[in-house]
């Protein structure tokens, strides 16, 4: 008995061993099965592909867009695969761009909330000419996207694409509605002015100019004029040419010398007519001279130099520095100073404005040089624009403030909400 029951504990002990090691082998094979699983994830065809004409450009270009994997990661890249419209395998197509699936979306690309097409999380990228590839407008493309992982290899289906060139860039809707805009309160802001007295605020510099103007009539000298270093295409040129006028005008009722010597001989040409102009109107025509314009040379330091010498020979009584200026400022104004003449300056240069503030009596700052004509002439239409001006400039002031407010508001609890009002006030390309 005792043997039977021996035999029977070796036979269930051989099964145990064996069913021991059966789980083990299981349970090592569902290990390796489960790491080659975690390792190498499957991966699926793109899915949902768009591929159409980039909108809102000049055309030779094509987006495409498709939705996002579950797959997507660091381990996952995809490709972009551009040829000819009849090829049907996406094999034979050639890769155009190539990018990590976690890369490329929809919220990358700098366009308006009423110009997406697609959700944010969507990946988009775009098919511009590249080495062995020219798009060209009005062709048509074959498209596929390509998902890849170590040694897989997937392909959407190929899609047909024709880029065309584009009348309207909607994203600039927004910008169009803001010009379009401000030019109707700049008019509105004339036909104010022209039924209704607008107060100017005092420009002292300008206040100026008639106690310059004296003060050169007392003395029997002449009045230098400058007008910039750059010409007619500047606004602050233009700027100084009309003040020019306003200056030449009270010259000819006091009947005192006028100087204005040009780099430029556009410039001087505009400005002699300027000043004939404001003679006929104070009604001394005689007394206008053609040569009170001329010009010296293009040359920044020679002209410089030559004017320089004007200054000490015929030692005027009011210099005026109006218009664009660079390193010249400094030579030119202290020249003046020294041969005790009142000097007036105005400049947008701001770069120079600390040599006139030192060296002049009286400086037009900034965009005070273009309200200055409006100050002068007390017309209706200079001052209508300038109160619209001023008005579009406030309006613009209080969106920076808006805007910062949203921006921050939108970084520190990470709302969507905001990007919908700081699209409005954005210059999209």
């Amino acid at each position: 008995m005792s043997c039977v029951k021996r035999e029977t504990y070796l036979v269930k002990r051989r099964y145990a061993r064996s069913a021991c090691r059966l789980l083990f082998a299981i349970g090592w094979m569902m290990g390796v099965l489960a790491s080659h699983a975690v390792a190498e994830p499957l991966i699926t065809a793109p899915q949902e592909v768009r591929v159409f004409d980039t909108p809102n450009d000049g055309g030779e270009s094509l987006t495409v867009q498709w939705a996002p994997l579950a797959t997507d990661g660091p381990d996952v890249r995809y490709q972009v695969l551009v040829g000819d419209a009849s090829t049907t395998d996406p094999q034979r197509l050639m890769v155009v761009a190539e990018f990590p699936s976690n890369a490329k979306y929809v919220k990358d690309v700098k366009t308006a909330w009423w110009t997406r097409t697609a959700e944010k999380t969507w990946h988009q990228t775009m098919v511009k000419s590249t080495k062995g590839l020219e798009i060209k407008n009005d062709q048509s493309y074959a498209v596929a996207v390509a998902a890849m992982q170590a040694d897989q290899r997937l392909f959407s289906t190929v899609q047909v694409a024709t880029p065309t060139a584009n009348w309207f860039n909607w994203n600039q809707l927004n910008n169009l509605i803001i010009g379009l805009s401000f030019g109707g309160l700049v008019f509105f802001a004339i036909s104010y002015a022209k039924r209704h007295e607008i107060f100017l605020r005092r420009i002292p510099g300008l206040d100026a100019v008639d106690e310059a103007i004296g003060r050169a009539t007392e003395l029997g000298k002449p009045i230098l004029y400058l007008t910039g270093a750059h010409d007619l295409h500047d606004p602050s040129t233009i700027a100084a040419a009309v003040i020019l006028g306003k200056v030449a005008k009270r010259a000819a009722l006091y009947e005192t010398e006028l100087m204005v010597p040009h780099r430029e001989p556009i410039t001087m040409a505009v400005c002699q007519e300027i000043t004939k102009q404001a003679y006929l109107e104070a009604g001394k025509p005689d007394l206008f001279k053609e040569d009170a314009n001329f010009f010296i040379t293009s040359d920044q330091f020679s002209y410089t130099a030559a004017v320089d010498g004007i200054m000490l020979r015929k030692k005027p009584a009011a210099n005026f520095f109006m218009g664009h200026y660079f390193a010249e400022s400094l030579l030119l104004t202290e020249t003046g100073a020294s041969t005790g003449a009142i000097q007036i300056a105005g400049t947008d240069a701001d770069h120079q404005l600390p040599f006139f503030v030192t060296t002049c009596d009286y400086t037009l700052i900034g965009e005070e040089l273009y309200a200055a004509s409006a100050y002068l002439s007390k017309e209706s239409v200079q001052i209508g624009t300038l109160r619209g001006q001023d008005i579009g400039k406030a309006v613009i002031l209080v969106a920076l403030a808006v805007g910062t407010v949203l921006a921050t508001v939108g970084v520190v609890t990470g709302a969507q909400w905001p990007q919908f009002f700081l699209d409005l006030m954005r210059d999209l390309k």
